[in-house]
């Protein structure tokens, strides 16, 4: 009787398995859809403080190159996307490849995006993605045609552009969406030498409706190795506004704190509001003015070794002409203004400086491939 019962459980179970199996195949069993896309920002960019080095300014990490002729970021990709399961593989090269991933391996240099991702319920709303991905942090990204002025913010040069690790995305509905993330340290691959602490970060997105998106993201962690082990938090906000159909509002405000020394109290404190307003005169032509502040008294992020620190004023205006969808010429003013003289000539550093940027980019995109 005993074996009978083992035997009913065995096969019950056997048949609850195959069930289960059956479902999850039936789930499974759609072909996956197989994208590329391939992305080109080819710059020219004159300083007219006229540095004496190939760099425009240190903490730039886009289209620093002076009076010389460069590709910011070249990059190829493919993405692979089903219901149940997605990955995406891309490689890059540019003078912010090289600037930018300059701490990583040689190997690791050339990866822009290297990651799979799960789903983990039935509604397919819970994902979990592992690998090196775009950062959570900051409302531009590296690819230059996607952002409203064609240079990157203070604010998002120093913040990272990617991380390494695992996200845990959830979205109880079309407006909001939640994230945590376990990565490797402030903008790394490789976690930084003798550094045993993995670093944390969320994300809120809600987007009420088409005009309106909110961002709140943090960052908790350190990038130091355990024996000065340094604890960093930091917060990024921002809300894009389109106020009429042709006229759109970025405001942000990042801010962090981080331990002046270890298990201190006391605390090194850094902040950068941004303002960006673009107004689109026609289907072809748009422009862009950017107003931006960035207070570093500590040297946290910008160690330029003066009394007051790295505190400077920005304003910038761009023109965008796109003749198609996918191709882009942008033109860019900017002007820095620092409480100390934190940027160079070759009569000394000074307090300001102008420069004046043009790129023309190009972004193709095959979609919907069926494997």
């Amino acid at each position: 009787m005993k074996n009978l019962i083992t035997n009913i459980s065995l096969f019950t179970g056997l048949l609850i398995s195959s069930w289960s199996f059956a479902q999850i195949d039936s789930t499974w069993k759609a072909k996956p859809t197989l994208s590329f896309t391939g992305f080109a920002d080819v710059y020219y960019a004159y300083d007219f403080n006229q540095p004496e080095t190939n760099y425009r300014l240190p903490l730039l990490f886009n289209h620093n190159r002076h009076n010389e002729i460069n590709i910011n970021l070249a990059l190829a990709k493919i993405a692979v996307n089903h219901d149940k399961y997605r990955a995406n593989l891309a490689f890059q090269s540019g003078t912010y490849a090289y600037d930018n991933y300059i701490a990583e391996p040689g190997v690791f240099r050339n990866i822009y995006e290297a990651n799979i991702g799960l789903s983990l319920n039935k509604k397919n709303n819970l994902w979990i993605d592992v690998g090196i991905m775009p950062s959570h942090l900051g409302f531009e990204s590296a690819i230059s045609i996607e952002n409203w002025t064609l240079t990157r913010s203070l604010a998002a040069e120093n913040s990272p552009y990617f991380s390494t690790g695992a996200k845990l995305t959830y979205s109880p509905s079309e407006k909001l969406e939640l994230a945590g993330i376990v990565m490797n340290g402030w903008q790394r691959i490789e976690r930084v030498e003798d550094n045993s602490l993995l670093s944390f970060g969320t994300q809120a997105i809600y987007q009420p409706n088409q005009n309106i998106l909110f961002n709140w993201s943090t960052y908790i962690g350190t990038d130091d190795p355990d024996t000065t082990r340094r604890m960093r938090y930091f917060s990024n906000l921002f809300g894009q506004f389109q106020i009429t159909p042709k006229m759109g509002l970025l405001a942000g405000f990042d801010v962090g704190w981080q331990q002046v020394a270890k298990d201190s109290n006391d605390y090194n404190m850094w902040y950068c509001p941004t303002l960006i307003v673009q107004y689109q005169v026609s289907d072809k032509w748009a422009t862009a003015i950017r107003g931006e502040y960035y207070h570093d008294e500590s040297g946290v992020i910008v160690p330029t070794q003066t009394p007051n620190g790295f505190k400077t004023s920005g304003i910038s205006m761009n023109v965008d002409y796109k003749p198609t969808p996918f191709i882009a010429c942008r033109v860019e003013g900017r002007w820095f203004n620092s409480e100390d003289p934190v940027f160079e000539t070759p009569k000394g550093d000074a307090f300001n400086n102008i420069f004046v940027c043009g790129s023309i980019s190009i972004l193709l995109s095959k979609n919907g491939v069926k494997l």
